[in-house]
């Protein structure tokens, strides 16, 4: 029965995994800008950087899953 559901458990699993180095990302980011004490303008445009770059990742996962679902891809 694993083996029918290997293919969905490998892409949970590396999902997570990009999902978990996103958000270690992120809180290095952040101890990078308070430690070096970032004027609120540089904070925002780094944050919306980032936010930018997951939101690509995210946009990318989505766009696959429909092409996947509709036999195009």
């Amino acid at each position: 029965m694993l083996n029918q559901y290997m293919d969905q458990i490998e892409t949970l699993g590396l999902n997570l995994f990009f999902a978990l180095i996103f958000f270690f990302i992120g809180m290095a980011i952040h101890d990078v800008l308070k430690q070096g004490k970032v004027p609120k303008f540089g904070r925002y445009i780094v944050w919306l950087v980032l936010f930018l770059g997951c939101a690509g990742f995210v946009a990318k996962g989505i766009i696959q899953m429909t092409w996947e679902g509709s036999g195009v891809g």
